[in-house]
């Protein structure tokens, strides 16, 4: 049969492939436009299996929040290219209005949600690989029920967080978090520090320490103050905050009658290593595959 023009514009509304590959699919199966979407859906789980390998490290850090609930997720594409890509934002999106709206607790249940056009979340995933040519990984997602005031704030499309705080108000709240963002404290406190990071800095420092060639009574006093200057480095409660760094973040809450109860933050990529390749090559490389 005649394959008209409108028949593949509704396959590719329908499907978001290539206008090549809509009036294929529609000729193999014989203009049948629901065979034809499920040809191009298998097409494209195909496609996505064949780049679920490669690494995706760019991509974008994405928060939604409904009062004192939030999530903040990392959806991850292969190149920044794809990450500003209208199709990838509006995905990233969804399915963080997913996360906030659902009740899953891992990537796993995540991906088997339901986005709000009742696409499932892989299944959309899927048909996004075949669209863009790229790897796209939904990489974590975390949830914050506030105590009293949530904070936000997200740095571009790269960095993101969220706190929750026990008293102040919504604008010390975001403040926080902003704070949070630009310096990336480990934990809210000395006691949250993890006991083998507190260890090894404190070999580091008592092996610094001990070439100067003082006493070990003048050696112990310098590993203390070098713990105690890495214990502010690295807390939220010890550090400057960014906006006036004469005031520490503790003394800013205390003013505030606010205390941290929990915070999260996200930098997109962080802990993946990134394969350097010749951007030629990778242009050369996704034609050959089609």
């Amino acid at each position: 049969m005649s394959i008209s023009a409108s028949m593949v514009k509704e396959l590719r509304e329908r499907t978001g492939a290539g206008m090549m590959e809509c009036k294929r699919a529609l000729v193999e199966t014989g203009g049948r436009m629901d065979e034809a979407v499920e040809l191009l859906r298998k097409s494209g789980q195909a496609k996505a299996d064949k780049k679920s390998g490669r690494i995706a490290a760019d991509g974008l850090v994405v928060i939604a929040a409904n009062g004192k609930n939030a999530v903040i997720t990392e959806i991850n594409s292969e190149t920044d290219f794809v990450a500003k890509d209208e199709n990838f934002i509006e995905f990233a999106q969804a399915v963080a209005a997913a996360a906030l709206a659902g009740d899953a607790n891992d990537v796993e249940s995540l991906n088997a949600a339901s986005l709000a056009d009742g696409r499932q979340v892989e299944a959309a995933r899927t048909e996004l690989v075949a669209k863009v040519g790229e790897n796209i990984s939904l990489r974590r997602f975390a949830r914050l029920q506030a105590a009293d005031n949530l904070g936000s704030y997200t740095h571009g499309a790269r960095i993101a967080a969220l706190v929750s705080l026990q008293g102040g108000d919504a604008d010390i709240a975001r403040d926080i978090a902003m704070h949070i963002a630009a310096t990336n404290p480990v934990c809210i406190d000395a006691d949250g520090v993890p006991a083998e990071t507190l260890e090894r800095e404190r070999r580091i420092f008592s092996e610094q320490a001990a070439e100067s060639g003082k006493p070990p009574e003048i050696v112990e006093k310098m590993v203390t103050g070098r713990v105690a200057k890495f214990l502010k480095e690295v807390t939220l409660l010890g550090q400057p905050f960014v906006k006036d760094p004469d005031v520490t973040v503790a003394k800013l809450l205390k003013d505030a009658d606010a205390s941290v109860t929990s915070f999260v933050r996200y930098e997109v990529g962080e802990g993946i290593e990134k394969k350097e390749e010749n951007f030629a090559e990778e242009v050369m490389k996704q034609i050959s595959e089609g």
